[in-house]
């Protein structure tokens, strides 16, 4: 449900304040709400009400990244997210552009699971951790990871990749955890690295990417 409050004088001239009330919906439709709220050119300061931790971070993102000043307010089993044009909004992510021996491939890496293959579930488990310990092996080539489903388990607390990840974080690779499946297995309060992600990040990432590998 969409709700417009008319200009009373707080707003800029000639813009309105679009409340959207998103509970009960989980990721992406929430950020895929607020990017249709800010895609106009006129766009004002639009509110956001959301019930739930994942959307709270992926929307508060998603309109900090396209130039706007956040605040977030926690009602009883809710968050309201209000953002607010900043002077100059963000410009949209672009493909980067390099030639030569200056370019390097960005390589992301979709994992959906804490095992790679199937079989015996503690070799397939071995066999991811050996992954994780070797993927930097990749050099610049690797720009970004992606853990959904089972994969986000890798990236919260008691995993036994998690310094490895951290490690691959501080040396600049992106890591992305799903936050819808974080809440289905109610670990977004363990999660220890990584940003909180959604779906549409996920295909925006892909687009960007000049190779998916998928396990």
């Amino acid at each position: 449900m969409i709700m417009v409050c008319k200009n009373k004088g707080l707003l800029p001239k000639g813009k309105t304040m679009q409340k959207i009330d998103c509970t009960g919906l989980a990721c992406p439709r929430p950020v895929l709400m607020a990017k249709q709220a800010t895609e106009s050119a006129d766009a004002g300061p639009v509110t956001l009400i959301v019930d739930n931790l994942a959307a709270k971070e992926n929307v508060s993102r998603f309109l900090a990244l396209q130039g706007y000043e956040v605040e977030v307010s926690q009602q009883e089993g809710s968050f309201e997210i209000t953002g607010r044009p900043g002077s100059q909004k963000a410009p949209k992510a672009q493909p980067a552009q390099a030639t030569g021996a200056e370019k390097a491939s960005k390589i992301l890496i979709f994992c959906p699971t804490d095992r790679i293959g199937f079989g015996d579930d503690e070799l397939g488990r071995k066999l991811l951790i050996s992954f994780i310990k070797t993927v930097n092996e990749m050099g610049p080539d690797l720009w970004r990871l992606v853990l959904v489903n089972n994969g986000v388990k890798l990236a919260t607390t008691g995993s036994p990749v998690l310094e490895d990840l951290q490690k691959l974080a501080d040396s600049g690779i992106s890591i992305l955890v799903c936050g819808t499946c974080l809440t289905h297995f109610d670990l977004m309060d363990k999660k220890q690295v990584g940003q909180t992600t959604n779906m549409l990040d996920i295909i925006t990432s892909m687009q960007l990417a000049d190779k998916v590998i998928s396990l």
